[in-house]
């Protein structure tokens, strides 16, 4: 079973155009300069990130390349990120997480909250794919609040997704349908549904036993998915299905679903699916009496477990976790320096304040002693 993948969040800047997005956002990047054109770049791949990736990560390239250029810190910023999603997707999860760091860094140095909350949640789909929760539920918390506070729905329903991600993978299923629900609803009030948190709740259904309801909810996600032709959750949702035949003992079903599944997964080079498809495949082989496939099958999971959650990757991944806490750290340093240089300035303009003060009753009470031996010196004949 495979929950629907980390909502991971492309920056970008919507364009309010007539026809239709891609065809007007090429037609706009022919004459497009400096910044905006950057922008268009960014668009371009959050048009494409699910649908065709491989496109989409040239455009976020060469967005990165002429935002370099020209000095666009956000546009930069807004680069990485994307380009962290699409590593992330390829399964080269320390490359996104790398990424990802250089993105947060110049949106903290920008002070843009927006950027900031999106890095935060896509940092929080590294650590929840290596399964450390912990960490996980720390970024997506972050992310959420300030989502909140810039009231931004269609961000919010995907960290809602990922709190309820965390919270099935810890087996609190009743907090994640409260999640998934939440981001139901807030689904609904934008006037949208979108796929995710039905696949979601499909899978909670799948973990209680529930196999039927869970085959309603995939359904109902994959043919979301499908209108919104996005490509990369109909791989993670066929992926669910073959999941679910396989268990209920309906095998050509399942060795359907599985087969499309990893056909997507090559040519959307969305590697990070895999190694749990080709898990699927060996169970669903094994209990077909297929045990020469199934043992094939198994091996070819062995390899491709190892090349996204290996050790170099995860060796690569606490290492800049280290950098990051260290950099937290100083700027916490930092940030404690200027308090106790302002408090230390404080303390100075106090003192400085009260020995006015003091000078100045000091000068008064001269003064008035001076009149008092003037008025006593005029008054003697």
């Amino acid at each position: 079973m495979r929950k629907t993948q980390l909502t991971v969040l492309a920056l970008f800047i919507v364009l309010r155009l007539i026809a239709s997005p891609t065809d007007s956002l090429e037609k706009a990047l022919k004459t497009a300069l400096g910044e905006n054109k950057v922008k268009i770049y960014n668009e371009l791949f959050r048009a494409y990130v699910n649908s065709d990736p491989v496109k989409a990560i040239g455009y976020t390239r060469e967005a990165l390349a002429l935002a370099t250029e020209i000095n666009d810190q956000k546009g930069m910023a807004a680069s990485y990120n994307n380009i962290g999603v699409s590593y992330r997707n390829q399964g080269a999860l320390d490359k996104a997480l790398e990424n990802y760091l250089m993105s947060l860094r110049i949106y903290d140095n920008l002070k843009n909250v927006d950027g900031i909350a999106t890095t935060k949640n896509n940092i929080g789909t590294i650590y929840s794919l290596k399964k450390d929760y912990g960490q996980a539920l720390k970024y997506f918390e972050d992310s959420y609040q300030q989502f909140s506070q810039t009231k931004d729905k269609q961000k919010m329903i995907g960290s809602l997704n990922n709190l309820g991600n965390i919270h099935s993978d810890l087996q609190l299923y009743e907090q994640a349908l409260k999640f998934y629900s939440q981001a139901l609803q807030m689904n609904e009030e934008t006037g949208k549904i979108y796929s995710d948190p039905l696949n979601n709740i499909g899978n909670l259904y799948f973990k209680q036993g529930n196999y039927q309801r869970a085959t309603d909810y995939y359904q109902r996600a994959i043919n979301l998915a499908k209108k919104e032709n996005n490509r990369i959750t109909v791989l993670n949702i066929m992926t669910n299905l073959g999941e679910v035949f396989s268990k209920t003992g309906q095998a050509a079903k399942a060795q359907t679903c599985l087969d499309s599944a990893m056909q997507l997964c090559k040519e959307l080079e969305a590697y990070v699916f895999e190694s749990q498809i080709l898990k699927s495949l060996a169970g669903n082989y094994s209990k077909q009496g297929k045990m020469k496939e199934a043992y094939e099958a198994m091996l070819s999971y062995d390899k491709a477990k190892e090349k996204v959650y290996g050790e170099e990757s995860s060796r690569r991944i606490a290492q800049m976790e280290m950098a990051l806490d260290l950099q937290s750290k100083e700027k916490e340093v930092d940030e404690l320096k200027m308090e106790g240089t302002i408090k230390s300035m404080e303390l100075k303009n106090t003192r400085m304040v009260i020995t006015i003060v003091v000078l100045v009753i000091i000068a008064a009470i001269s003064l008035f002693n001076l009149f008092l031996v003037r008025k006593k010196s005029g008054s003697v004949v």
